[in-house]
């Protein structure tokens, strides 16, 4: 609540619109990007539903602070990251400063920097934490484990 005069009648309204649901959440967030065509997507508070939460695609999500020293030496890696797995159609390679922006879903707690979870498609409410080395190789290899759908690669042919 946000008024900018306070009295019994604001504080009547709030209160009734609360109780029948119409209130929106005021949502920490930083501008939505005009471009966010990279091989690692940007998220902000306002997008994190529609991009991370969204049911067609799989989502690998890093929760980053800008002045962490463990998610700067990640972030060469994560672009990598990215790189690699830019031209699949389901899967999305994301990033979030979670000290500008709020996270809109309980089911992503961040505790600590970084902070990576992995969002299946057709499980959005349970995500899958990264606790593994933060290289490309074991970031890969998550990837390649929990995701629902991937190209096959050239090497498997």
């Amino acid at each position: 609540m946000e008024p900018e005069e306070f009295d019994s009648d604001v504080l009547r309204q709030f209160v009734l619109a609360f109780k029948k649901g119409k209130l929106k959440p005021i949502v920490k967030s930083q501008p939505v990007p005009k471009n966010n065509k990279g091989p690692v997507k940007v998220v902000v508070g306002k997008t994190f539903d529609t991009i991370v939460m969204d049911p067609k695609n799989d989502v690998l999500i890093e929760f980053y602070a800008p002045w962490c020293g463990h998610c700067k030496k990640l972030e060469p890696v994560y672009n990598e990251l990215g790189k690699k797995y830019k031209n699949e159609k389901n899967l999305i390679i994301a990033k979030m400063d979670a000290t500008a922006n709020d996270v809109t879903n309980d089911h992503y707690k961040v505790e600590g920097f970084p902070t990576i979870y992995f969002a299946p498609k057709d499980k959005k409410n349970n995500p899958i934490k990264y606790e593994g080395e933060r290289d490309l190789e074991h970031l890969s290899k998550f990837i390649e484990e929990h995701a629902t759908k991937l190209s096959r690669t050239k090497e498997e042919l």
